[in-house]
C-alpha cells in the first residue's frame, strides 16, 4: 500500500473529495427541480451552496468539507517535512520557514473556519454562519499569501526549477482572483436583487478553490524521485559558495546554480541532481 501511495496524490484526493462534494450537492438541486429553499431570499433562484447544506444534505456537506481541508492541510505538513528531510527542495532561510509554518496555521483556521459553517445550518445560524464564511476564505487566502512569499523566494534562488516559478504564479493567481471575487460576493449578497448573481459567484470561488487545492500534486512531483536522491542542504549549498548570503537581511545569489556544481547526495555518494523541477 505504502509503495503505491505518492505525496502528489493528497491534493489530488482533496480537490477530487471537493468537486464530488459540490456535485452532488447542485446535481440533486437541479435533479430536484432548482427548488426555493427555506434558506433563499424571495426572488431568488440560484440557491446558494450553503442553502442546499441545510436541507437533509447536511451530512454530505460537512462530512465532504471535513475531508477535503483535512486532507489539504495534510499537504501543508506534508511540505514541510519534505523539504527538512530533502526530499524537496530545501529552504534557504528561516524566513522561508516562517512563511511555510504561517501557512499551515492559516490554513488550519480556514479548515476550522469551514468544517464549522457546515454544521451551523445559514437558516438557524445565519451570523455564525457567516462568519465563519469569512474565517475560511480569509484563512485561505492569508494561507496563500505566505505561500506565495515562500515560493517567491525559492524561485529566486532556485532558478532552473521552473516547477517553482509556475506554482507561484498560480498562487498568486489564486490570491488576486478570490480577493476580487469575495468583495464582490460581499456585496452583491446584501441586496436582494442581486442574490442570484452573489450566488453564481460563490460557486465559482468555489471551483477557484478546487485548482487551488489541486495545483499542490505539482509541488509534490519533485518528491517522486528524490527518495535516494536528496537535495543539498543549505550548509552543502554554502561550502560550494552558492548558499544564500546576508547583508542587512536575507538575499539569494542569482547567478549560482548549484545543481551544476553540488551534486545531491544518494546513500553517502554523490550523484547528478535530478532535473524535475
Amino acid at each position: 500500500m505504502f509503495k503505491i501511495f505518492s505525496y502528489w496524490m493528497l491534493p489530488i484526493i482533496a480537490a477530487c473529495c471537493w468537486l464530488g462534494t459540490l456535485l452532488g450537492m447542485l446535481g440533486w438541486w437541479l435533479a430536484s427541480g432548482s427548488p426555493h429553499l427555506q434558506g433563499m431570499e424571495t426572488g431568488q433562484t440560484i440557491a446558494y451552496i450553503s442553502d442546499i447544506g441545510a436541507t437533509h444534505l447536511q451530512p454530505l456537506f460537512i462530512a465532504g468539507s471535513a475531508v477535503t481541508v483535512i486532507v489539504f492541510d495534510v499537504c501543508f505538513i506534508s511540505e514541510r517535512y519534505l523539504r527538512h528531510k530533502g526530499r524537496l527542495a530545501h529552504n534557504t532561510s528561516l524566513t522561508q520557514k516562517v512563511l511555510s509554518v504561517l501557512s499551515s496555521v492559516f490554513a488550519i483556521i480556514g479548515a476550522i473556519g469551514l468544517i464549522l459553517l457546515t454544521c451551523l445550518k445559514d437558516t438557524k445560524f445565519g451570523t455564525a454562519h457567516d462568519t465563519c464564511l469569512v474565517i475560511f476564505i480569509v484563512g485561505y487566502i492569508i494561507s496563500a499569501i505566505f505561500a506565495c512569499a515562500e515560493y517567491q523566494r525559492l524561485g529566486i534562488h532556485f532558478r532552473q526549477y521552473r516547477i517553482l516559478r509556475a506554482s507561484f504564479w498560480i498562487k498568486l493567481f489564486f490570491i488576486l482572483t478570490e480577493i476580487a471575487l469575495a468583495i464582490a460576493f460581499a456585496v452583491l449578497g446584501r441586496h436582494n436583487n442581486t442574490r442570484n448573481t452573489a450566488a453564481v459567484l460563490e460557486w465559482t470561488i468555489s471551483l477557484i478553490y478546487i485548482i487551488y487545492v489541486g495545483h499542490y500534486f505539482m509541488d509534490f512531483l519533485p518528491a517522486v524521485h528524490s527518495k535516494d536522491h536528496l537535495f543539498p542542504t543549505v550548509e552543502e549549498m554554502m561550502e560550494n559558495g552558492n548558499g544564500p548570503s546576508y547583508s542587512g537581511g536575507p538575499t539569494f545569489s542569482e547567478s549560482a546554480s548549484y545543481a551544476s556544481e553540488n551534486p545531491m547526495r544518494a546513500n553517502g555518494q554523490t550523484v547528478e541532481p535530478s532535473r524535475n523541477f
